[in-house]
């Protein structure tokens, strides 16, 4: 029992901060009113018999503060991508001009704006039981480490430290959602 059993908290930590880069990407796909290109990523179109991301069919750009463009490579694929994001949910009506694809990005009505402020704090909700899940995950190693002779006074050390690293994931989470619904609510 003289040796000390030691808890990975770093890779603890590296796996809430995977919540929170998950969290960031979900983000990026939610529409504020401006353009980006993430907001079309989850987009998969019907190419060559499977399911393509759309980033894999063509370019995507964003040549102004409300416009995303899309430009096909295979002009066969262009009818297909153009009904991909009809039917993703984005609410945006793509319009064509030869193998460019553009979506020209509309205001967002104060309704939507809460529709999506929701879906924003499900993100949140989802990463912060990601988050929590990692702790529980460390309270068992700790709890393992106990039963192999772990002392107390470390027990309580590790448990706390885990503790820390969660409440700072979490505050983080709170934070990257206050500042997201900030800038949807803006307009």
């Amino acid at each position: 029992m003289s040796e000390e059993i030691e808890i990975d908290t770093d890779d603890l930590e590296r796996r809430m901060d995977g919540a929170m880069h998950a969290l960031k990407h979900e983000f990026g796909t939610l529409r504020t009113g401006r353009a980006s290109a993430t907001m079309v990523e989850p987009i998969m179109v019907d190419a060559y018999g499977s399911m393509t991301p759309i980033n894999q069919v063509g370019t995507i750009n964003v040549p102004e503060p409300r416009m995303v463009t899309v430009n096909v490579w295979d002009k066969g694929l262009i009818a297909k991508v153009e009904k991909a994001i009809r039917e993703s949910g984005l609410g945006i009506n793509p319009q064509t001009n030869g193998p460019i694809i553009m979506l020209p990005i509309p205001e967002l009505n104060e309704e939507r704006r809460r529709e999506l402020t929701k879906v924003a704090a499900q993100y949140a909700e989802h990463a912060r039981v990601a988050v929590r899940n990692v702790r529980r995950d460390g309270m068992d190693q700790v709890k393992k480490a106990k039963a192999a002779g772990m002392s107390e006074d470390d027990q309580k050390f590790w448990e706390s430290e885990i503790e820390d690293l969660t409440k700072k994931h979490i505050a983080a989470v709170d934070k990257a959602l206050e500042e997201k619904q900030a800038e949807i609510m803006q307009v």
